[in-house]
């Protein structure tokens, strides 16, 4: 099995002794269980890490540990950016979740005009908030040491927004449900070897016509997935899956 995950506040320390105390301390001691000579891995989830060996266990939340050398894990390239329209309830954090443990590099809200879920003021930070926290604890549950970014700022992002992203990408992909020749295979797409992938998943009512075309106007094309229709909290995570394989950072 491999060495459970912890995030550091501040800089990655390396081959020194560092104490893990605060809530990361509790949840090693507490609910990990960790003990002297387990192994663990010790992140800033921006890339820094350093592997390290538990030195002791004290009281209910303070960890000490041997932390060995500081490495630092490079980006990947294609990076993948989805934009992920606002779904309903809890399906915004199952589609967070799913995504960091797939591989997504970065996430972006998008307040979609057939978004049934709306974030405004208080709300957005809250709910972008709670984003950020899913992603976290997904990404240390799946190993990773480089989080999935998010934008700066409280709330989703708007169609003008996520244009600008497009016209950017060095693929922009916009996944439409509908069956029909107008829209590609994603499995078909040429994907570049380097720079961004940007990924549009539309809410559960589908991209309107009036979005498509901005992002049509923006350099973008229309992809589906497959054969079947999947709902938008889990769109993201296939195609992030797909293109993980294609581009070959899965190999």
């Amino acid at each position: 099995m491999t060495a459970p995950v912890f995030v550091v506040d501040g800089p990655v320390p390396g081959d020194c002794t560092y104490v893990l105390d605060g809530s990361e301390g509790r949840h090693a001691v507490s609910v990990k269980r960790l003990r002297a000579g387990e192994p663990l891995v010790l992140t800033d989830g921006r890339g820094a890490w350093s592997e390290g060996v538990v030195a002791a266990a004290e009281g209910k939340d303070r960890l000490v540990v041997e932390a060995g050398p500081l490495r630092t894990e490079a980006e990947e390239r294609p990076r993948i950016t989805v934009v992920q329209a606002l779904p309903k309830g809890d399906r915004g954090e199952l589609a967070v979740e799913t995504m960091t443990e797939t591989g997504v590099d970065a996430i972006v809200p998008w307040a979609a005009s057939r978004c049934v879920t709306q974030w405004r003021g208080e709300r957005g930070a809250k709910a972008l908030g709670k984003w950020r926290a899913t992603a976290r604890e997904a990404g240390k549950q799946s190993r990773r040491v480089r989080f999935p970014e998010f934008p700066d700022g409280t709330g989703a992002a708007s169609t003008k927004e996520v244009a600008a992203l497009l016209a950017a990408a060095d693929l922009a992909v916009v996944l439409h449900e509908d069956r029909d020749a107008h829209s590609a295979a994603l499995a078909s797409a040429n994907l570049p070897e380097s720079g961004e992938i940007v990924l549009v998943v539309g809410p559960e009512g589908g991209v309107s016509p009036e979005e498509l075309q901005v992002f049509n106007d923006a350099g973008a094309r229309t992809f589906r997935l497959g054969r079947s229709v999947l709902r938008t909290s889990t769109a993201g995570t296939a195609a992030v899956a797909l293109l993980l394989a294609r581009t070959g950072r899965w190999s």
